[in-house]
């Protein structure tokens, strides 16, 4: 039974972000990760660009962020290395470790969605933070409404 419990509560620190006490840990590295960039779209065509950060105070050894859309992606797409499908409206991208108080690489992706629509709700957010806790989840989380009208939006 005790396997049990610490197999899950490795499965929710991982896909939560969110510490989980298992067998007598309690000092967890923290970090505060951030993506800012822009998107913009045209004729079902998505441009996405961002920067990682980490605000420290501890080193991300690595991390994986996840881009969320409201309407599907189209079957073939042309990805980045390092970002992968993940269903019909995900992409995962690995952003790789950043040191405390620095920047990652930027991550730039063009995504052609199904059919035209008139917008598109963007959803950024760290899904694997490599072990290290990010108390302050309001600035890896982003949402951007993204019109298609070839502007550029800011996040």
């Amino acid at each position: 039974m005790r396997v049990v419990a610490v197999g899950v509560a490795a499965v929710l620190a991982v896909a939560g972000g969110i510490p989980v006490a298992v067998a007598g840990a309690t000092d967890w590295p923290e970090a505060d990760l951030a993506y800012h960039g822009a998107a913009s779209m045209a004729g079902g065509q998505v441009d996405v660009r961002f920067t990682p950060r980490n605000h420290g105070p501890s080193a991300v050894p690595d991390a994986t962020v996840r881009l969320r859309w409201s309407e599907p992606l189209a079957n073939r797409q042309e990805l980045p290395t390092g970002c992968a499908r993940s269903g019909a409206r995900v992409v995962l991208c690995r952003v790789g470790a950043l040191a405390a108080d620095g920047l990652g690489e930027q991550i730039g992706l063009r995504l052609r969605l199904r059919g035209a629509p008139a917008e598109v709700l963007l959803e950024i957010d760290t899904v694997w933070s490599g072990g290290v806790v990010d108390r302050n989840r309001l600035n890896d989380r982003q949402r951007v409404l993204v019109l298609d009208t070839g502007d550029t939006y800011f996040f």
